[in-house]
């Protein structure tokens, strides 16, 4: 069955009535050619039969005409309707911890910028082909940066500027907790927000949580519920050491009691049971090499989408195919010139057009 065609520009294709009124033309053309020839074969007598050929010259200007008609079709600008079938994608929603915890500097050089070089040698892994990723921050509240993206300069941009230390401040009570709850709830939204921008998208989803877990609060059962509804399995990398280290404390007035410090260490347990709840799998930072952890997570989502294909169709432009078949045409029809004036008058034509197309 032939795909469906439309036309951009159908109203050109009235000038089709050019080449379809000269049709005629040129098949009383050819009459009057053959009636002629059989006359002269009658009247003459010669020692060697000659030789006509059957249209002569006329082949040439029924050449010009049909790449005529194959032009107009191709100024009409012909698109068919194609299906293409391709391997879902795969979506990962980066969602990294920026509470005050993570300035601890128990892993080299401390937990905030250890996360962030993760995070850019998993993007150095991906192959940017089918998956996208969208990045979001949290501590006391979500703070989205990069939507779901294709584009690995967008993300690369935002680690650039991220790369030192978190922006949310230190003075700040608010930095002071951990809402996984919220930080997940976001990455519902954006993953919903996407949808409703460009329609669903066929393919496997994942969380990527990094945190040390130090206070965190929230409900986190009811945003893993809100992942487990939408198929979105959540893996967790831990940032820290079951040692920790102390939180860096604010500078002190010279009147004020400097405050009690704070020690911080890897909440494990918790990490573990989210990445458990979640469908996921837990991971640490430190136990096995950065890029082996990002491929571990990469291939297992994408074990997940395997199976899943979409189906899109789409419009293509035909207008070249017609554009060369003229060419052709009208190529093979100068071949039957035999007169030397004809040749001439293409030759001259070919260059003028020649010109024309230079810069």
């Amino acid at each position: 069955m032939m795909p469906p065609v439309r036309f951009v520009e159908p109203l050109l294709l009235w000038l089709l009535a050019v080449p379809a009124v000269l049709l005629p033309v040129w098949l009383w053309q050819l009459a009057r050619r053959r009636r002629d020839v059989r006359r002269l074969r009658a009247l003459r007598t010669a020692p060697v039969p000659e030789r006509h050929r059957f249209a002569g010259g006329l082949g040439f200007w029924l050449a010009v005409n049909v790449a005529a008609a194959l032009a107009v079709v191709a100024l009409a600008r012909p698109q068919a309707l194609v299906s293409v079938t391709e391997s879902a994608g795969v979506d990962f929603v980066v969602l990294q911890d920026g509470s005050t915890s993570m300035r601890v500097a128990d892993v080299e050089p401390d937990r905030w910028q250890r996360s962030v070089a993760w995070i850019r040698t998993f993007a150095e892994v991906l192959g940017w082909r089918r998956e996208r990723v969208a990045l979001a921050l949290f501590a006391h509240r979500a703070a989205p940066q990069v939507r779901l993206t294709s584009d690995p300069n967008a993300l690369f941009f935002f680690l650039d500027h991220l790369a030192d230390e978190p922006p949310f401040r230190l003075r700040d009570d608010t930095s002071w907790n951990t809402n996984i709850e919220d930080g997940l709830a976001w990455g519902v939204r954006m993953i919903e927000k996407d949808e409703e921008l460009y329609g669903p998208r066929l393919g496997a989803r994942a969380f990527v949580v990094l945190s040390d877990g130090q206070a965190w609060s929230g409900e986190v059962a009811r945003s893993l519920k809100l992942a487990q509804d939408r198929n979105i399995r959540v893996y967790v990398i831990g940032v820290g050491t079951t040692g920790g280290g102390f939180i860096p404390q604010l500078p002190v007035g010279r009147y004020q009691e400097p405050e009690p410090p704070i020690h911080s260490v890897l909440d494990r347990r918790s990490l573990r049971a989210i990445a458990q709840a979640g469908g996921g799998r837990y991971f640490e930072l430190g136990s096995e090499p950065d890029h082996v952890v990002a491929l571990r997570i990469l291939s297992d989502v994408q074990r997940s989408a395997r199976g899943v294909v979409q189906r899109q169709e789409t419009f293509t432009d035909l207008y070249w195919y017609f554009l060369l078949a003229a060419a052709v045409v009208l190529g093979a029809g100068t071949l039957l010139l035999k007169e030397r004036t004809q040749l001439w008058w293409q030759l001259a034509a070919a260059a003028a057009l020649g010109a024309a197309l230079l810069p």
